[in-house]
């Protein structure tokens, strides 16, 4: 047996002595640390912890709320474990030595050491910010670096924080964030728990690290514990395996509409990872993931080249589980009725225990949201239909991904998902796990995307998984964007000497987590700011894996949690919006469906009355928007919503549908679409019947977005095709373009593989004066490259700011200008050369005459693994549309931006 093996058994073994009842807290976590190498003479006893714990408990008492901040009810026992300083860590001692040390106490006044204590907590499950809060009051306590082991229910968590010196004072440190290996299960611990502390092993570190002091042995953990190498690391590998899917696999290639094979294993992968997470909510059965099980459930040998595995399991799990309502699931009977029907269970044949396979199934909930919808068209083929996922009795062969993509020991999909740890709560830059988080999937996504996009698949196949926007940029560019907003929609009451910005950054700041919203602001400011958020529109138009729209949700999220933390001020402003969509659809909507949409809301909010379900739900519907122009990006920017929403609740087996509440429909809110083309379309083309047919088309898909059976979904598809065909011969017979009213009819919001080669705010998402804020990363890519292929498509699309020898993304400057509010505001990272570059130079002029700069950030190359230079601007639309004006600035001309004058 190898020594890496044997450490990771001790371990093992180690954690489960916290299980015995006859083992006090502070001998079993002495024994586990000991397994791990660290020993020292400094060790806490219980008259010195006594003492402490009474002095832990008098501070906690000083700050606010600390039974719900600092859970100190719930403090069983508090123990120092051991002081390691740096001798102790040079010694290097072996577990027979460590016997050898001389007992002595703590000693508070040394700083020079790594302390470790132990908490035990009386509930059985407690949320990573609750941990991580407790984690960030001790160590305010202490001098010196702390881990802290906490023990409650049946699982252990190790929670360390980040120290830097004050900048100001260096005798003083500052907090940062806390890090946290999270749930480790007592009796069985996950492969990846284990491979996570077996990395803490001391000698290791010694011997491979170079650690010799305290400082070094925080540095040590610190890039262990590092999610961004965590991410980088599992996509590296996620990329192997998709390559060798792509190339193993078998996808339709005789259909009237045909999608790459890329395409195909990107979707199988956001599927997968979608169940995944939900997993660790307990709503999959993991013995539908586990191989020595499967093999009892099917008749193929799950360990040949046969292909079963995808079909009889996961498509069913996709498709006639995940997609259809508990009490309509069945088996297909194989008529014509059933040939085309996606909520039936197939492949029985190949099932060499269905009942079984149907009692897993059974375990997991209808979750709706169109991530399981079967893309396969129920035209048939011959009509001029399709087959994509290929869920049929008759044409499943046309798809095939053999088993051996999923279950091989060295290379398969399963056994590399089960090497990580999930989870479903979204880092934050305070605290985070050792995990994978949906965020992060997100960067993992935007690599892929970019691998299979023409303008940047060579650079990303090359790259190591940096393609994207980090986390931190993305955070820094909503924050500014929705400070500029809210500072110019609301005004601060007279009598507040605090500065209104600084108050409302509190609203965004995730480390001011023990002061409270009602110190900060005074009613009038509180229901105007919560009113005003009701009422934004935010757009990403060029949305890829979702960075921006997510940032804005969490953004948001936290100040309503804030503001409204009963969720009170939210529910009726929700109702009010729903009272005006009802006004409005007066002549469409029938008194029960406005009714039915008002106990909705009620009941929404009844049930998750202490949670972020119902904030992050309406600001989904009303506020957040995206638009890609691959359709696959939007599919994983709805991955990303859906599991922030499926994290909000907690299942109960008892209740309907597990006690959880089915998904919305998102295709309404991220579309595929060329955002740079719009209609010709001219307002003087609207009378009286056409406006009333879009406001009519909106209401249908908002009817859609809480749609939950697949008939009820069915039906909203047909009226918005009856809707968009009336609506476009209304507009020729008023004269307007027939190519656009063509696109109007044809255009098919629902189909998920469907790509727009225009963009309209108001068809596509019912926004009639323009989006608040205008926020994203667009595309860099030259207009001549491709001998000027998007320098042609574009030359004519009336943009002011067109050079052919620029880049894409200045013209999303212009098109995001375009589509705000007047005063609404355009935050976007792009390169920098626009700047200095004689290309650049209509676009300088353009925002001298339309704008209002708010911030410029010159940023460098360091932000992406790239070599382009990058910048932020946050700018604010003036509305001078006078392109008169415009192009006498271009020929040199002066404006005067006070006066409008030349």
């Amino acid at each position: 047996m190898n020594s890496e093996i044997r450490v990771k058994q001790e371990i093992e073994n180690a954690l489960k002595k916290f299980l015995d009842e006859q083992m006090p807290l502070r001998d079993a976590a002495t024994h586990l640390l000991n397994t791990l190498g660290y020993y020292s003479q400094r060790v806490g006893n219980d008259e010195i912890d006594n003492d402490r714990s009474d002095r832990l408990v008098k501070s906690a008492l000083l700050t606010a709320n600390p039974t719900d901040k600092l859970r100190i009810d719930d403090w069983d026992s508090f123990c120092q474990i051991m002081q390691v300083t740096d001798a102790e860590i040079n010694q290097q001692v072996t577990p027979e030595q460590g016997s050898l040390f001389e007992s002595s106490g703590i000693d508070d006044m040394l700083r020079t050491s790594y302390m470790f204590v132990a908490v035990q907590l009386s509930k059985d499950t407690y949320t990573r910010t609750q941990l991580a809060d407790i984690t960030r009051f001790i160590n305010k306590e202490f001098q010196k670096p702390i881990m802290v082991i906490f023990r409650y229910g049946a699982v252990l968590t190790l929670a360390i924080i980040n120290r830097r010196p004050n900048l100001r004072d260096r005798t003083r440190q500052v907090l940062e964030k806390v890090t946290l290996i999270k749930d480790i299960h007592l009796d069985s611990p996950k492969r990846a728990h284990i491979d996570i502390v077996s990395d803490l092993y001391l000698r290791r570190l010694i011997e491979n690290e170079g650690v010799n002091n305290f400082d070094t042995l925080d540095k040590a953990w610190e890039g262990i514990l590092n999610t961004e190498e965590l991410n980088k690391q599992f996509y590296r590998k996620l990329f192997t395996w998709y390559e060798w899917a792509v190339k193993e696999a078998t996808f339709p290639t005789d259909e009237n509409r045909v999608i790459k094979p890329e395409e195909h294993v990107i979707r199988l992968i956001t599927r997968l990872l979608f169940i995944w997470f939900i997993k660790e909510k307990g709503l999959v059965a993991d013995e539908l993931f586990k191989k020595a099980q499967i093999q009892d459930f099917l008749k193929e040998d799950v360990f040949d080249s046969g292909d079963s595995y995808y079909r009889a399991v996961l498509q069913n799990l996709f498709f006639a589980t995940l997609n259809t309502e508990i009490d309509k699931r069945r088996f297909s009977t194989q008529t014509r009725k059933d040939h085309r029907n996606f909520s039936v269970y197939r492949y029985e044949s190949q099932m060499d225990d269905s009942d079984r396979l149907l009692e897993l199934f059974a375990e997991t909930p209808f979750i709706n949201g169109g991530l399981f919808d079967c893309l396969d068209t129920f035209t048939e083929t011959g009509g001029g239909g399709c087959r994509i996922d290929c869920f049929s009795d008759r044409q499943y062969r046309k798809l095939s991904i053999p088993n051996r993509l999923f279950f091989d020991e060295e290379q398969g999909l399963i056994p590399l998902l089960e090497h990580y740890k999930f989870t479903v709560e979204e880092n934050t830059p305070i605290d985070q796990e050792v995990a994978l988080d949906p965020e992060l999937l997100g960067r993992v996504f935007e690599n892929l995307l970019a691998a299979i996009n023409p303008e940047t698949g060579e650079t990303a196949r090359k790259m190591t998984g940096s393609y994207y926007t980090p986390r931190a940029i993305v955070d820094y560019m909503v924050e500014e964007a929705l400070i500029a907003t809210l500072s110019q929609k609301c005004q601060p009451s007279e009598d507040n000497e605090i500065a209104w910005e600084e108050r409302l950054r509190y609203l965004f700041d995730y480390a001011k987590m023990f002061d409270d919203a009602s110190e900060w602001f005074d009613e009038r400011e509180t229901v105007d700011i919560v009113k005003t958020i009701s009422e934004f529109k935010i757009l990403d138009p060029a949305v890829g894996s979702g960075a921006f729209p997510m940032g804005v949700l969490h953004k948001l999220t936290l100040a309503l949690r804030r503001l409204d933390p009963d969720n009170n001020r939210w529910e009726a402003l929700q109702k009010e919006l729903a009272g005006k969509r009802a006004a409005a659809a007066f002549n469409t909507q029938n008194q029960q469906e406005r009714d039915d949409e008002l106990t909705e809301i009620s009941e929404t909010f009844e049930r998750y009355r202490d949670s972020d379900f119902g904030r992050k739900l309406y600001l989904i519907q009303n506020s957040i928007f995206g638009v890609d122009i691959q359709p696959i990006a939007c599919q994983i920017a709805k991955l990303r919503f859906f599991i922030s929403l499926a994290i909000e609740q907690e299942p109960d087996k008892d209740a309907g549908n597990f006690g959880i509440k089915p998904l919305p429909n998102l295709e309404t809110r991220f579309v595929a679409a060329n955002t740079l083309i719009g209609l010709k379309l001219q307002m003087s083309f609207k009378n009286h019947k056409v406006v009333n047919l879009e406001q009519e088309l909106y209401n249908n898909r908002e009817k859609h977005f809480h749609a939950t059976t697949r008939q009820q979904k069915r039906d909203c598809k047909t009226e918005d095709k009856r809707l968009r065909a009336e609506l476009a011969s209304e507009l020729k017979e008023l004269g307007a373009f027939a190519d656009d009213a063509d696109n109007i009819a044809q255009w098919d919001i629902y189909d998920q593989n469907e790509i727009a080669d225009w963009f309209d705010k108001e068809l596509m998402f019912g926004v009639t004066d323009g989006f608040d804020v205008v926020i994203g990363n667009p595309p860099y890519i030259q207009l001549q490259k491709d001998n000027g292929r998007l320098g042609n498509l574009y030359q004519d699309a009336g943009f002011d700011t067109f050079a052919r020898t620029g880049d894409i993304y200045c013209l999303f400057y212009e098109k995001a200008r375009q589509l705000l509010k007047n005063r609404g505001h355009v935050c976007l990272i792009t390169s920098n050369k626009w700047m200095r570059a004689g290309y650049g130079k209509k676009l300088r002029d353009y925002f001298v005459v339309f704008t209002q700069p708010v911030q410029l950030l010159d940023m460098g190359p360091d932000v992406f693994d790239a070599t382009v230079d990058t910048n932020i601007l946050l700018f604010q639309n003036t509305r001078l549309d006078v392109h008169a004006a415009f192009r006498a600035v271009s020929l040199g001309a002066d404006f005067d931006r006070q006066t409008g004058n030349i």
